[in-house]
């Protein structure tokens, strides 16, 4: 067997090595917005994704109706891992900005108030659908830029931090 590419960690508890050629092999179909059919190995299987945090590689969804969370690991993380390293870095955040234009519908913090990576912030509503804007790194709200039932851009500063 080859060494593997990637690793993806299900639940915190099971890891699963693939290498590039498995990850190629599998069959994925988009059945609708955010619902995939999947055939891998011979089996068949129905995932819907309902988060991905891209600053964790992680990605929650429900694999034949069982939640499931899984952190994905590419070859970099595998390496400080393999050295005995730790990856963890923590992010200082100056602002929260709007990732698409929505109209603002609950402010989750205040100011003075310190955040931590991925705590909600703020909900969205873009295209008839909520978005939780969670905060990507740690940091205290330092302004909240925007009010409740206002709309705003793309790229919009929502809130300031310190």
């Amino acid at each position: 067997m080859k060494t593997p590419n990637y690793s993806a960690i299900v639940n915190d508890k099971v890891e699963v090595p693939m290498t590039l050629e498995q990850g190629q092999a599998m069959d994925i179909v988009g059945t609708s917005e955010g619902a995939y059919h999947i055939l891998h190995s011979g089996k068949a299987y129905e995932a819907t994704v309902s988060d991905v945090n891209l600053d964790t590689k992680t990605v929650s969804l429900k694999l034949n109706g069982k939640a499931k969370t899984v952190k994905l690991q590419d070859e970099f993380d595998l390496l400080v891992k393999k050295m005995g390293l730790s990856a963890n870095v923590t992010h200082k955040v100056s602002a929260i900005k709007a990732p698409m234009p929505g109209l603002v519908l609950s402010i989750l913090v205040e100011p003075g108030q310190a955040v931590v990576q991925g705590e909600p912030m703020v909900i969205l509503e873009a295209m008839k659908m909520e978005n939780v804007i969670k905060s990507p790194g740690e940091g205290t709200v330092k302004k909240i830029i925007v009010s409740k039932g206002k709309p705003v851009d793309k790229g919009e500063v929502l809130i300031e931090m310190e």
